[in-house]
């Protein structure tokens, strides 16, 4: 049967990308006749008969269609950078069956990979019965003896049931409701279907530093519809050179992928390309065939080297942070081998709830209220700013509200009254806010503060790493350390081992073309091997945090009623008539627990854990806020620090890394001196008009 020539478009549309790399012979000549500098190093001729193989197919921008009532729509170029989420409209076509899902979307084992659908009617399947209507999710595909069949997972009162489904198997299957946020790079990887349009709603906007060619209107808030622009990557049977060709290009092509020795052609790798590869595949040498566009100064030797040695593939841990500032936030990933010292921040807590998340066994959690709080519940303690407390335990006390007897969840501290320590209850649902007092003023690597602290951290470089040009943190007011993380890394060096680096798969753009294996010295990893601190985009930033806190409810809050009646009664502290002395937790139960919990040395606490503790999900939840480190100080509800940061002087000479009661002091002062003026307002106005009514 003779196979009939197609357009290049009408090819790259039809493809199935898993089938890649195929053959392609040119059935009609193009010759570029416009200015050569329009190329862009982009191949400007074809000859009719010329054989190119195609090796991948990406999508370079996104023409997006804007949907407006009662007007012409109106059409504009995306980037796949353009520094935005959005949120992603089901598609109210049906499938018409399993296979047709599976040729249209991409399933694989990660999170964006496992794509979610329902069918109108029950499906009878031999593991059970999946309900109509029932939310099924797409995991994996199998061949077992000839056989393919889907692996479909159903969730059902928090726990998980496995099915599989043939793909011969037919009926009406619809996309479910996702309510998750993607940026325009991850809609191209995961979530454009095959032949059909994708539609999606603008969810939110992210600060970028570069602009942007071509942004949406800024009022505009219905449907875009999405339509892709590919290229192909190819390569041609006598070049060395990756060739990149639009798929608009106009001219027919023929597949002869099984008439042709695909091994004659040159087999260019990308970084995914050569981690996918198995463990005997390494180490070896490679040719730089396209080298990275942009890469940091650490990895320069990428750009000017011709030839490197890839030594080894693995998964590395990376700690992700967050600069403490209100505008412009730096974001990185530090490795656990940086070679920095840290000293500890003051962490804020919007929440009750954010306290009892936060209190370790390690030492006592000593916090001040920058936020007045009254209690309506008989029972419970209201909270006034600059209260300071001692953080125990939740527990839950019978209380008082109204008639009503109640009982509810609250947290038991001990609150500071000069040098005398009283037992309270403050409730759970307080909106308030708190900022920790640091006693601890030593300093500590980041394996250490990892091991001995929760995350989400505040902390500070105190002494940046000498072993680099650049300190990309030494200039950081303050960090948070948020969570720590894996990510695929390829070890690559020069070919004297002068430069070996942990590079990074998923942030280098290079091409790489196997040349042999290396059977020079091997590479001891924490010798030879360095580490370099990235600064991420927003955009990476919010990948690598989506689904942080996916599966972790939000806190305990108060009915609406109770919050804004407590909003509207809420009064300013008194003055306080005396400053207590310095804080010092030496109630019995604090001594102890500090006793039992700080160890005497970081040595001997490295000794103790060998391994890091297991994350509690918990420590993962509202206290990752963005902080805010300009000047500032706490005074009352104007001056809210539910998401700041208090930020002191940073001169050496002074001690900058804790609270001490010089600052409560002012804190309070300022209290009393908005108090008084307020009072002075209300009686010089009231004296102005009784003036003019006499």
């Amino acid at each position: 049967m003779k196979r009939m020539a197609m357009t290049l478009d009408e090819f790259t549309r039809s493809v199935d990308a898993k089938s890649l790399p195929r053959v392609l012979q040119m059935q009609s000549g193009y010759y570029f006749q416009g200015s050569v500098y329009e190329l862009y190093g982009r191949e400007g001729s074809f000859s009719c008969g010329e054989l190119l193989k195609i090796i991948g197919i990406s999508v370079t921008r996104l023409i997006v269609e804007l949907q407006s009532e009662g007007s012409k729509s109106i059409t504009v170029d995306l980037s796949l950078d353009y520094p935005g989420l959005f949120r992603i409209v089901d598609d109210k076509r049906p499938y018409t069956s399993i296979q047709e899902i599976v040729d249209s979307v991409r399933i694989s084992p990660e999170c964006l990979g496992q794509p979610e659908f329902y069918c109108p009617e029950k499906l009878q399947l031999p593991e059970g019965t999946i309900q109509a209507e029932e939310s099924f999710r797409l995991t994996a595909i199998r061949t077992e003896h000839g056989d393919s069949h889907v692996d479909c997972e159903v969730t059902r009162k928090d726990s998980k049931h496995i099915f599989t489904v043939k793909l011969s198997h037919t009926g009406e299957f619809y996309e479910c409701a996702d309510d998750q946020f993607y940026t325009l790079g991850e809609l191209v990887e995961w979530k454009m279907r095959k032949g059909r349009k994708r539609t999606v709603t603008w969810a939110k906007s992210l600060p970028s530093k570069e602009k942007c060619v071509s942004e949406l209107p800024e009022d505009y808030s219905g449907e875009l519809v999405l339509t892709p622009v590919y290229e192909l990557q190819t390569v041609s049977k006598f070049g060395k050179n990756v060739v990149f060709m639009p798929s608009t290009l106009d001219v027919e092509v023929l597949d002869v992928t099984e008439e042709c020795d695909v091994a004659c052609f040159m087999q260019p790798l990308s970084f995914r390309d050569v981690f996918a590869k198995p463990s005997e595949f390494f180490p070896f040498k490679a040719e730089v065939i396209e080298p990275p566009s942009q890469v940091q100064e650490e990895l320069g030797f990428l750009k000017s080297s011709k030839q490197v040695i890839v030594h080894s593939a693995y998964q590395a841990k990376r700690i992700l942070a967050s600069e403490i500032r209100s505008e412009a936030q730096r974001r990185f990933l530090i490795p656990v081998s940086y070679n920095g010292r840290f000293k500890r921040r003051p962490r804020t807590f919007p929440t009750a709830y954010d306290l009892e998340v936060a209190k370790s066994n390690m030492e006592q959690l000593h916090v001040v209220a920058t936020r007045a709080f009254e209690t309506h519940y008989e029972g419970l303690s209201s909270v006034l700013v600059g209260d300071q407390y001692l953080v125990h335990k939740m527990e839950t006390s019978e209380v008082i509200y109204g008639d009503e007897r109640k009982t509810v969840e609250a947290l038991a501290c001990e609150k500071m009254v000069g040098k005398k320590y009283e037992a309270v209850l403050i409730p759970m649902c307080l909106d308030g806010g708190f900022v920790e007092v640091v006693h601890d003023k030593k300093q500590y690597m980041l394996s250490d503060l990892c091991h001995r602290f929760a995350l989400p951290f505040n902390a500070k470089v105190s002494m940046r790493d000498l072993s680099v040009k650049e300190d990309l943190l030494a200039g950081a007011a303050g960090l948070q350390l948020e969570e720590e993380i894996t990510d695929p890394y390829l070890i690559v060096s020069t070919l004297d081992l002068a430069q070996c680096w942990e590079v990074p798969v998923n942030r280098t753009n290079m091409a790489l073309q196997l040349l042999e294996p290396w059977n020079g010295p091997k590479l001891t990893q924490g010798e030879t091997v360095r580490s370099a601190v990235e600064e991420i985009g927003e955009d990476c930033y919010f990948t690598l945090r989506r689904y942080v806190n996916a599966s972790v409810l939000p806190p305990p809050r108060p009915p609406k009623r109770h919050q804004k009646h407590s909003e509207d009664t809420v009064k300013l502290p008194p003055p306080r008539p005396k400053k207590p002395d310095p804080p010092s937790p030496k109630s019995p139960n604090a001594a102890n627990k500090a006793e039992q919990a700080v160890p005497t040395s970081r040595t001997s606490s490295c000794a103790e854990q060998n391994t890091p503790p297991p994350r509690n999900e918990t420590s993962k939840t509202s206290l990752a806020t963005v902080t805010d480190s300009g000047p500032q100080k706490a005074t009352g509800e104007e001056n809210s620090p539910r998401h700041k940061t208090i930020k002191q002087d940073d001169d050496d000479t002074k001690d900058n890394e804790h609270i001490d009661e010089d600052e409560l002091a002012s804190i309070r002062r300022k209290l009393n001196d908005q108090s008084i003026h307020g009072k002075r307002k209300t009686i010089n106005t009231y004296a102005m008009q009784t003036a003019k009514q006499v």
